[in-house]
């Protein structure tokens, strides 16, 4: 009995740590207490002990099997409880020793419900502004000396005016908030395409430092005919001459790729062109069902197979023979068809001859500036051709095979 007790006076003390917690030492000290003493049933080894919250819970003796008053030991009556059968289906709160806590589900809903309606049925934004920048955006421009160079005022910086400052594209901008009056409407769309375009024949500047302004524009552009959901023949014609811009684009970064900076542009040049073809494909069928159609729908239609020459271009997800089959008949059978598929076949056959020579005849302006990235691919591995098969001793003459590679001989 005196070991008892003078073993209880030290369990009393360190029963609880600071935080009502029992320590590691009292648990085991506990069970070597049950073991050498299990006759012992009640006995207070705390006083009250602060709870969670700062609520007074009454300590629960480690020899007692009476329950206490404290939130674990109900929660845990409540969960044996349940295990016993006592429960009625799963989410059902019963009636337990303690404080009952209310339920983490929400309530439901009893707004009426109407049936059909969705975001997207709402009408779409019908633009109202009346310039190539809306005067809002203009205005906060200024104030942050964000004007590039074709849009100041005698070199100023902080100012521009409506017939130069063109509305910047905006990643993060929402339909949902937006308003009519900073969406430029078609005409105006129209307007500011051909004032870009425009800005490509400027020789003043470099071709990269036009290229950026007329890129980063072009996608407001497309962004302000996407959300107000155009889709026309003014449409489709401003999406044509955006594929445009991206095509010459594509010709005059590849001959300046040395450089790493123009060797980046060139890819996001080429992504943009990929996203504004699919883009223009989906107005195409859009029109078909109204039986109306395109006069340039087949040469652009050409562009999307050219661009799988080589293997720098993102992959496409179907095939294109599956491709194939879902244009019409009259887009299959064109011209510009015809030749873009020949071409890619010969591009990975390795017939060359051919190649230049569909080339030189059949080409229009933007699929020769497509093309011309890949001619010196075509014209190493021609010569490696001639170089593996042909006959060392016997020279081939020069103009000969400088006229099948399309090749300039510059006499000195």
């Amino acid at each position: 009995m005196i070991i008892f007790f003078g073993a209880s006076k030290v369990l009393r003390a360190r029963w609880y740590n600071g935080a009502g917690v029992p320590s590691l030492a009292s648990m085991w000290t506990l069970t070597l207490f049950r073991i050498a003493f299990p006759s012992v049933t009640n006995y207070r080894t705390a006083p009250e002990a602060p709870g969670r919250g700062g609520h007074r819970t009454h300590a629960r003796s480690p020899f007692s099997s009476q329950p206490s008053m404290d939130r674990r030991d109900v929660a845990s009556n409540r969960g044996r409880n349940f295990a016993r059968g006592n429960g009625r289906g799963r989410g059902w709160r019963g009636r337990g020793e303690g404080r009952v806590y209310p339920s983490t589900q929400p309530p439901p809903s009893t707004a009426p419900v109407t049936p059909g309606v969705t975001a997207s049925d709402a009408p779409p934004i019908v633009g109202t502004c009346p310039d190539m920048c809306p005067a809002m955006e203009r205005a906060q421009r200024e104030r942050l000396r964000d004007l590039v160079v074709f849009e100041r005022v005698g070199s100023d910086r902080m100012r521009t005016s409506p017939t130069l400052a063109v509305k910047k594209f905006c990643r993060t901008i929402s339909s949902t908030s937006v308003q009519a009056s900073d969406i430029r409407p078609l005409p105006v769309l129209r307007e500011t395409m051909d004032y870009l375009l425009h800005l490509l024949k400027s020789s003043e500047y470099s071709f990269e430092l036009v290229h950026d302004f007329v890129f980063d524009r072009t996608r407001s552009v497309r962004q302000d005919l996407s959300i107000q959901n155009l889709v026309g023949d003014q449409a489709i014609h401003i999406y044509e001459d955006v594929i445009k811009f991206h095509i010459l684009s594509h010709q005059r970064l590849a001959r300046s790729c040395k450089d790493s900076d123009a060797s980046s542009l060139c890819y996001l040049n080429t992504e943009q062109l990929m996203k504004c073809l699919l883009s223009l494909f989906d107005m195409y069928h859009i029109v078909h069902k109204n039986d109306s159609h395109s006069t340039r729908e087949a040469e652009y239609y050409s562009f999307f197979v050219l661009l799988h020459l080589g293997c720098k271009i993102p992959k496409m997800a179907d095939s294109l023979s599956l491709w194939y089959s879902q244009l019409p008949a009259s887009v299959v059978r064109s011209k510009e068809m015809i030749f873009a598929r020949t071409i890619l076949r010969c591009y990975h056959l390795g017939n060359f001859k051919r190649f230049f020579c569909m080339i030189a005849a059949d080409a229009s302006d933007l699929q020769l500036c497509l093309v011309e990235p890949f001619l010196n691919e075509v014209r190493a591995r021609a010569l490696m051709y001639f170089n593996h098969s042909g006959y060392k001793l016997q020279h081939h003459p020069l103009t000969h095979l400088s006229e099948i590679l399309m090749i300039k001989v510059l006499l000195f």
